[in-house]
């Protein structure tokens, strides 16, 4: 099962030296959703261009495109794999073919309500139901992925190590290269950067009130894996290709 945007990508060219690849779930482009998202943050992910945030009560101009400017270059997503470099010998070819089989054996998961939250400082979009079976599907992503993933950089490590993490993150990290996985992942798209506590509840109520008519008219669901690349070290991540779920559910 193969997206139109999945034809065009995948002729892509091999990885570049520190290219890193992610794998995200994103709504479809051009659904409501990623209409919002995309304008919150002010960016289209597939072609990398800008767009206009919109007006906003409660969020003056310049403020709004401050706050957004950090989650800005990774797009709208939530992360279901985090930023790796490829492992020697392993394309993204490799990749692609082993995100389509793993969709195959993965099915869609409704998301229910969507809630503006604040996690460790900057507001985000996170679902508040049950999260088991978002917690498996993460959990495979992250598990039937690993044996593509080159072993984090020093800087890579330092940087994740400077975030205070505990003695089961600190584990987390050294056996997948991301610390927020299995039991401690937590399904979110960021909206900011982090935020003072006052900010971060004024921005939580203006977000709450853009996403209530797409939570009543739009539920939202976990039906694809969205592959994204960072081609050069901190240039913005691209969507290159949507695989759809069409595994049964268990």
């Amino acid at each position: 099962m193969m997206t139109i945007e999945q034809a065009r990508n995948t002729s892509a060219p091999q990885p570049l030296l520190n290219e890193r690849y992610a794998v995200y779930f994103a709504p479809a482009k051009l659904s409501p959703w990623w209409q919002f998202g995309a304008h919150w943050l002010g960016r289209d992910d597939w072609e990398n261009t800008a767009l206009p945030q919109p007006k906003t009560e409660g969020i003056c101009t310049d403020e709004f495109a401050r706050i957004t400017a950090q989650p800005r270059r990774y797009g709208f997503h939530a992360t279901l794999k985090a930023p790796f470099r490829l492992a020697d010998g392993h394309t993204q070819t490799t990749l692609l073919s082993r995100l389509h089989l793993l969709a195959s054996q993965l099915a869609p998961v409704p998301l229910g309500r969507m809630h503006a939250v604040t996690l460790a400082g900057f507001v985000a979009l996170s679902p508040n139901g049950d999260v088991a079976g978002l917690q498996q599907l993460a959990a495979q992503c992250v598990q039937q992925l690993d044996d593509l993933r080159a072993p984090p950089s020093p800087k890579d490590l330092l940087r994740r190590q400077a975030h205070q993490l505990d003695e089961r993150e600190a584990e987390l990290l050294g056996l997948y290269g991301y610390p927020y996985v299995m039991e401690r992942f937590r399904l979110h798209f960021t909206l900011t950067s982090a935020l003072a506590a006052a900010d971060a509840r004024r921005i939580e109520q203006v977000a709450s009130k853009k996403i209530e008519p797409l939570n009543r008219d739009f539920p939202l669901t976990l039906d694809r894996l969205c592959l994204f690349a960072e081609h050069t070290a901190d240039a913005p991540l691209v969507r290159i290709a949507d695989i759809l779920l069409h595994g049964s559910a268990r």
